[in-house]
């Protein structure tokens, strides 16, 4: 799992049936450093899947790749990272 910071929603006219009623959040990872607030420390942005209602700004713990469709089984969905929790606090020593 990662953690990254929400910085857009992805606005679909069509999506696929299996992933109706989610949102689609444009995240940016954060490093160590940016998970310190440092605005250097965010990674290349990806698309989530969430079905939590992150918003704007949220920072959230994301998977990808297989573990992103795990929460879904045996009914499987075409994603490729999905957000598993808002994080309330984050403290980096």
């Amino acid at each position: 799992m990662r953690v990254g910071e929400v910085i857009g929603k992805v606005i679909l006219a069509k999506c696929h049936p299996s992933v109706s009623g989610g949102t689609w959040l444009v995240v940016a990872p954060l490093t160590v450093a940016g998970l310190k607030g440092d605005p250097l420390g965010r990674e290349e942005p990806l698309v989530v899947y969430d079905e939590l209602g992150a918003g704007l700004g949220a920072r959230i713990g994301f998977s990808e790749g297989g573990e992103a469709a795990n929460p879904f089984a045996p009914n499987h969905k075409p994603l490729d990272a999905y957000n598993a929790c808002i994080l309330d606090t984050i403290e980096v020593e």
